[in-house]
C-alpha cells in the first residue's frame, strides 16, 4: 500500500523568515520535519527579470495537513505574492508510521 506525503517547497527572502514559519509549522505539529537552504533566484516580477539570494524551505507532512500548513504559511510570509508549492511523495512505511504518530 501506498504511503503518500505532502512535501511543499516554499521561498522566502531571508533565512530568519523561513525559520519564523518552520518554526510555527513544527510547533503546530503541521509539520514533521523541515529543511531549509539558500539558493539564486531569477524570476519575472513587475515586466522584468529579477535575481537574487533566497531561502528554500522544504516541509514535510501528511497529506490531511494540506490546507493548514498553506493557512499557515499565508498567514506568516511576508511576500505579497508567495510561492507555496507541494507534490506528492511516496515514502517508505516505517517513516510514514512513525510520522503519523508524532504528528497526532
Amino acid at each position: 500500500m501506498k504511503k503518500i506525503f505532502k512535501v511543499f517547497y516554499i521561498t522566502f527572502p531571508s533565512k530568519k523568515e523561513a525559520e519564523k514559519v518552520a518554526k510555527s509549522l513544527l510547533e503546530k505539529k503541521l509539520v514533521f520535519c523541515v529543511n531549509i537552504f539558500k539558493i539564486n533566484s531569477m524570476y519575472w516580477w513587475e515586466g522584468k527579470i529579477e535575481k537574487s539570494n533566497e531561502f528554500a524551505l522544504i516541509a514535510k507532512t501528511l497529506k490531511e495537513k494540506e490546507k493548514d500548513v498553506r493557512k499557515e504559511v499565508k498567514r506568516l510570509h511576508p511576500y505579497k505574492v508567495p510561492f507555496i508549492g507541494s507534490f506528492d511523495v511516496n515514502v517508505n512505511e516505517e517513516y510514514f508510521d512513525y510520522v503519523k504518530k508524532t504528528l497526532k
